[in-house]
């Protein structure tokens, strides 16, 4: 499990390293969209099994919340975009996300119970923890469109809540 979730968080997590990121290597505008895309499809992709495999109230409410609170921002973010007029570019992190992303799915599906209400809580709490540090390290010190900086700012208070959730969950789980 360590290495799905070290595979899916690598991306995010070299970004939370701003200092190890030469100024050449700094995501522009485009290829940070790709990533906010990215970054919540892969939770959407998660609690998309969740909601279908767990039996935890609480663990399938929070799938739920994921759902519809990174499908709201995706919303967002490709209206934002076209608006904009900036295509969202691939990069190294958005394919890395999206790798990691299908094997932590890839895994979870072959879990049950409590090992896998378990295995997802302890990935969300990691996935979130990751995506506020690669808010405030990267994405906002680099993104330089006002309204997309906006739109990660406004995005970063329910990131926050939605960790502190998981983490309740988490919690109550011990």
């Amino acid at each position: 499990m360590k290495t799905l979730i070290s595979g899916l968080l690598a991306a995010l997590l070299a970004l939370g390293g701003t200092a190890a990121l030469a100024q050449s290597a700094a995501p522009n505008d485009a290829q940070i969209a790709g990533i906010v895309v990215a970054a919540n499809t892969v939770d959407i992709n998660a609690a998309k099994v969740a909601k279908s495999k767990s039996h935890n109230k609480s663990v399938k409410e929070f799938a739920q919340r994921m759902i519809t609170d990174h499908s709201g921002v995706n919303k967002q973010a490709t209206a934002l975009v076209t608006k904009l007029r900036v295509t969202p570019e691939d990069s190294d992190t958005s394919k890395s996300l999206k790798e990691g992303g299908a094997a932590n799915v890839k895994n979870l599906k072959t879990l049950k119970g409590g090992e896998f209400d378990k295995a997802y809580i302890d990935n969300e709490v990691t996935y979130h923890q990751a995506v506020l540090d690669a808010i405030d390290q990267t994405l906002l010190p680099n993104a330089q469109n006002a309204e997309l900086k906006d739109l990660i700012s406004k995005v970063r208070p329910a990131i926050d809540a939605h960790l502190q959730m998981a983490k309740q969950i988490q919690g109550a789980m011990k």
